[in-house]
């Protein structure tokens, strides 16, 4: 459908539902819905729609149990009557422009489960100590199971309360919010937590410890902050996580051994941290996992022959380490690699004729090693291969010019011995 919603709509004063999700409407919401008393159900997601809602809302939709009116243009303030809506059990309001605070009053919502309103431009009262004000309202919303605050210039500090939050909260989103401090050692308490996103904040100090008792985490987000210290051994009780996403801190010390045991994980992301000593040979044993980030950290030792056991691995990134050694042959038994980047480290020995088997791979990046040799020919017949790098190496012989290779730059092998052949060098 598109155009406008017609005024009449509102004429319907025993409507129960009205559902126009992901059309093509526009214009303002007419007032006339808000003021059918009977609605219960009211779904306008995923369309042009714009204006503010009325600052009677709360009072003119009594029985209203699920609004969502996500994805559209909507702007000005969430009215604070809406928490007088008493039987609210769903309030989805992401994806607009709403601006201004969001009301500290949602406590008074005791029905409310889902409360979503990331992706506007709203704020929140701030104590004297820079904490959010709305956290103790939302304490009382002893049902309340997805939380999400996502991306809105909340600033502001996480206070302790948070871990009064309802025992039965499942999803929190707070990334892109301008967050600072620290994070609270009583999140620890929200023991029915699945999913925690924090990421692209500056949150500092450490990663508490308290996470481990998130018995049912099953993915943790914290990256791109200024989190400090060592990566807490305790992560390795969280026995149902699918992913750890710590990437762009300022992290040290060790990889702890025993996230091998985590059975679960399928992705661990690391990167660009400040993480020293050798790579686990524990890790080699997540038979299961998907993508391994560990990059732009100090990283040494060599890499195992066992790597052939991440039997299902999609991604593995190592570069900018200090990784040497040769690269195994069995690599070549990771046929579902996608992306591979050894750059910037201190590999040297041949480039395995295995890694022609890798026929998933997209991209290779080698550069910035020691590696000598030819490259081999094998790699002819990686025909999903977009990006390949092994520039500032010690290659030498004849490029191979079949396959991708047709279409690969000359700056894809500068800065070797003497390699020849197309592209000309």
């Amino acid at each position: 459908m598109i155009g406008q919603i017609p005024t009449e709509i509102g004429n319907l004063q025993n409507l129960d539902a009205l559902v126009l999700s992901a059309n093509n409407l526009n214009g303002p919401i007419p007032p006339t819905i808000f003021n059918i008393s009977t609605l219960t159900f009211l779904d306008l997601i995923r369309n042009q729609l714009s204006g503010h809602l009325p600052s009677t809302i709360g009072h003119s939709l009594p029985n209203i149990k699920y609004l969502t009116l996500s994805n559209n243009n909507l702007i000005g303030t969430i009215p604070n009557s809406i928490t007088n809506a008493s039987k609210l059990i769903g309030l989805s309001l992401r994806v607009n422009s709403f601006s201004g605070n969001i009301p500290n009053t949602f406590g008074k919502l005791r029905e409310l489960s889902e409360l979503m309103l990331s992706w506007n431009n709203l704020t929140t009262q701030s104590s004297s100590t820079d904490q959010w004000s709305l956290c103790s309202s939302l304490t009382n919303c002893r049902n309340l199971k997805v939380l999400s605050l996502a991306s809105n210039p909340l600033g502001g500090i996480l206070p302790p309360v948070i871990g009064n939050f309802s025992a039965s909260l499942q999803k929190f989103y707070a990334f892109k919010c301008k967050l600072k401090g620290n994070i609270p050692q009583e999140i620890g308490n929200l023991r029915g937590l699945t999913l925690l996103s924090l990421y692209n904040n500056d949150l500092n100090g450490t990663i508490s410890p308290t996470l481990g008792r998130l018995k049912w985490l099953q993915g943790l987000s914290l990256k791109y902050n200024n989190l400090e210290g060592s990566i807490p051994y305790d992560l390795c009780h969280l026995e149902l996580i699918y992913g750890i996403m710590l990437t762009g801190n300022k992290l040290s010390g060790h990889i702890p051994p025993c996230l091998a045991s985590l059975t679960s994980l399928r992705e661990l992301h690391l990167g660009s941290n400040k993480l020293t000593s050798s790579l686990p040979s524990s890790l080699w044993s997540l038979e299961y996992i998907l993508e391994i980030n560990l990059s732009l950290n100090s990283l040494n030792n060599s890499l195992p022959s066992n790597v052939q056991k991440l039997k299902v691995l999609r991604v593995l990134d190592l570069s900018r380490n200090q990784l040497s050694g040769d690269i195994p042959s069995t690599i070549g038994a990771l046929i579902d690699l996608e992306t591979l980047s050894f750059a910037s480290n201190q590999f040297q020995g041949h480039l395995p004729e295995s890694v022609g088997s890798l026929t998933s791979l997209e991209s290779l990046d080698l550069s910035g090693n020691n590696l000598s040799g030819k490259i081999p020919k094998s790699l002819e017949t990686l025909s999903y291969l977009k990006i390949f790098n092994v520039s500032h190496n010690r290659l030498e012989g004849e490029i191979p010019v079949k396959g991708s290779f047709k279409n690969f730059s000359a700056q894809s092998f500068f800065g070797n011995y003497v390699l020849c052949g197309p592209p000309k060098l």
